[in-house]
């Protein structure tokens, strides 16, 4: 999983306004804090957190911190597929950004199971404004992520079909896993919740909406989160 540390003014700063720094970075921790847990019970034999800042309570336990690269998106993502290849070679790596806390484990378990795993190459999941939400790679190395990804225009409407793209040209035989939402605006945020109601997200939501009577919060433009290609910048 690749992400930012929740640290406001840093986190999702163009939901602000409607919402305040402290609670937009309330809302990335409880995304960050609800993927972290789904992906805790998906069977891995490494749990790695690719991450910009420092790790909080939010971290659970069985996860392997290392920090991101420097250099743009397309590349920080590269050197994460690096260190996973680099951690425990020769094992399918599986990406996530922490943009789509309604995530859930089922999503996961039967494409990235032992058996639905046999030849294929590649996973892809797109993610609803053009981008992607998680990539996966059945034998990642680190040239083949930077053919992958390096130079892939980051946070536009087109990033996720620039990523196929490439894949294709690969000749990377693909799985597409389901599309999901990011968290882009207060609407997006709404949506998201009330799909996946019981996590802390929904309910952080909800605490801030009521805080400020609810309609307060709809926005007149619509809000980019910090990349809308599902993974944090």
């Amino acid at each position: 999983m690749i992400a930012k540390a929740p640290v406001p003014g840093r986190v999702k700063t163009r939901l602000t306004p409607p919402f305040t720094p402290e609670q937009a970075a309330g809302l990335a921790e409880a995304a960050l804090a609800d993927t972290l847990q789904t992906l805790s019970t998906v069977p891995a034999g490494l749990r790695l957190l690719v991450l910009d800042g420092e790790p909080g309570d939010w971290l659970p336990p069985g996860w392997q911190v290392v920090p991101q690269s420097g250099g743009g998106l397309d590349e920080r993502l590269a050197a994460a597929f690096a260190d996973a290849a680099r951690l425990a070679p020769s094992a399918p790596a599986l990406l996530v950004g922490m943009d789509t806390p309604q995530l859930s484990a089922a999503a996961l378990a039967e494409p990235l199971s032992a058996a639905r795993r046999a030849g294929v190459d590649a996973w892809y999941g797109p993610a609803a404004d053009g981008g992607f939400w998680a990539l996966g790679l059945a034998r990642p190395t680190a040239p083949l992520a930077a053919r992958l990804l390096r130079g892939v225009p980051m946070s536009t409407p087109h990033t996720g079909s620039h990523l196929l793209d490439r894949l294709t040209a690969t000749d990377l035989t693909m799985h597409h896993l389901p599309e999901l939402t990011d968290v882009d605006t207060a609407e997006d945020a709404r949506r998201v919740a009330a799909e996946a109601p019981h996590g802390r997200f929904a309910a952080r939501l909800a605490d801030f909406e009521l805080s400020h009577g609810g309609d307060e919060l709809t926005p007149t433009t619509a809000l980019q989160v910090d990349s809308p290609t599902g993974m944090p910048r």
